[in-house]
């Protein structure tokens, strides 16, 4: 009998623009992901219990014009409330991806916000991120991941949140992933916080690590090549006799969560 795969529904409308990448990356991972348009959850919401992740990819929801994933995030409050606390009770995994996850704090499935970077300019690049040890044991997400080199592309990435909140997420270990000064940040000459970040938070989640937030882009880096490191690494891997890799960093954390379902 043929096992069944994990089922992931991808959200897409109005001006989300990542959903084919990131249902490419969990496909990839193992799972059977479906891109489904907020309107058609809408009209049948019973269909959101059929699935064991969901994900918001990235884009610019509403061109922005409200702010970052205000105006997604209160489509899926007025009409999917309910539901998404539902699913987010149980044994299932969340995931917000850039406009993602500035949507995610907009329902209040995650704490805080996301704001304008510290330069007031979109910013495109690659970034370093440091993975916290202890969220390594409590995300599903993020198991035997130590650190991450991935794309970010925002313009409203800045992490902020009240004293209280800071304080709390910093109690219950939801700081999953900061920005730090590792090989691409060096090789590039480039600072390691790209927008300003309190705390230099790049990764957060949930008080339970299955709802997962990220102003990085993994979807972005799932094959070697991607990474502006590759022909530096290609090299030296081609001299010391060793095989290029065909997969990059990004996937693990897609495999992650296939991998929790199987």
């Amino acid at each position: 009998m043929a096992k069944t795969l994990p089922k992931i529904i991808v959200l897409s409308g109005y001006g989300l623009n990542c959903e084919e990448e990131t249902a490419a990356a969990f496909n990839l991972a193992g799972g059977q992901a479906d891109i489904v348009h907020i309107n058609d959850l809408i009209d049948s919401p019973a269909k959101l219990s059929r699935y064991q992740i969901l994900a918001i990819p990235g884009g610019f929801s509403y061109g922005d014009d409200l702010g970052s994933g205000k105006a997604y995030a209160n489509k899926l409050n007025n009409h999917l409330k309910k539901q998404l606390l539902e699913f987010a009770s149980k044994d299932k995994l969340i995931i917000g991806i850039c406009n993602g996850f500035q949507i995610l704090t907009n329902t209040g499935l995650l704490p805080g916000a996301l704001t304008f970077n510290d330069n007031n300019r979109y910013t495109d690049r690659w970034v370093d991120i440091l993975v916290s040890r202890v969220t390594l044991d409590t995300s599903p997400w993020l198991k035997d991941i130590n650190h991450l080199s991935l794309p970010i592309a925002h313009g409203e990435g800045k992490f902020v949140a009240a004293d209280e909140t800071l304080k709390a997420i910093k109690q219950q270990k939801q700081i999953a992933g900061v920005y730090y000064k590792g090989s691409i940040c060096k090789y590039q000459n480039l600072g390691a916080n790209p927008n300003g970040s309190t705390l230099d938070v790049a990764i957060l989640t949930s008080a339970n690590g299955k709802i997962l937030g990220t102003m990085p882009h993994p979807e972005r880096a799932i094959f070697f090549t991607q990474s502006p490191m590759w022909p530096l690494q290609k090299e030296k891997l081609i001299r010391a006799g060793k095989p290029l890799p065909k997969y990059g960093e990004g996937l693990q954390i897609f495999k992650n969560a296939i991998n929790y379902f199987k």
